[in-house]
């Protein structure tokens, strides 16, 4: 019913050490092209850095939020989880990164984008009531997205959290109960115009133009 994007190696970012701090220092690293990243994590101290502004975007473009990147700042090589992104309301440029440091071998809570392909019967409409879930994966194969099979689904089936199917290793945090896909009827409002009401509207218009000949008829006379 399902399948699954995963990664199976860290991504290579550069780095520098970042030596000056403040706004003044921040901006004039953006106008450079570069993005001030920290590298926190509950056994190692921050570690501050800045990357190139392109390359990085290409990395979250290309693979998501939850990807995992190695960051080499001068030959020193960490691993770390994507944790939060600022963007610019106005060129919705990355600002700023938070990366959580993460070690091989060792497993991560994160949310996975859900999508599905198909589909489904004629005459039912389809309602996605989640667009993540929780899971818990090993760093290096964290799931991209999960993409549900719904080709075929008719009225009254749906597809709950516990439904998905998982790539090996990965293990369901959410609630299983989570609604996922839901087919229903669609309502009233969402059925496609039919020709009778086309029939009916020209009807209306023939009887409106024989309404005004004989208006003008009585004129005339």
């Amino acid at each position: 019913m399902a399948r699954s994007v995963v990664k199976n190696k860290a991504i290579a970012l550069d780095a520098k050490p970042r030596n000056e701090f403040g706004k003044g220092a921040a901006r004039r690293a953006r106008r450079d092209g570069l993005i001030p990243v920290v590298i926190y994590g509950p056994h190692i101290e921050p570690i501050h850095c800045l990357v190139d502004r392109l390359e990085f975007t290409a990395i979250v473009r290309n693979h998501g939020t939850n990807a995992v990147v190695e960051v080499d700042i001068e030959g020193e090589k960490q691993l770390a989880l994507m944790k939060h992104l600022d963007q610019n309301v106005l060129t919705f440029h990355i600002d700023h990164a938070d990366l959580f440091a993460i070690k091989r071998g060792e497993k991560v809570e994160v949310s996975v984008p859900v999508t599905y392909e198909g589909e489904i019967a004629a005459g039912a409409m389809l309602m996605q009531d989640a667009d993540t879930i929780l899971i818990e994966a090993d760093v290096l194969s964290i799931p991209e997205e999960l993409i549900i099979d719904v080709d075929g689904m008719e009225i009254g089936q749906q597809v709950q959290a516990g439904d998905v199917e998982l790539p090996e290793g990965v293990t369901l945090i959410d609630d299983p109960e989570i609604l996922i896909i839901n087919v229903v009827e669609p309502e009233e409002e969402d059925l496609p115009e039919t020709d009778s009401e086309g029939e009916e509207g020209e009807d209306d218009a023939a009887a409106s133009e024989e309404s005004e000949g004989d208006s003008d008829n009585s004129d005339e006379e």
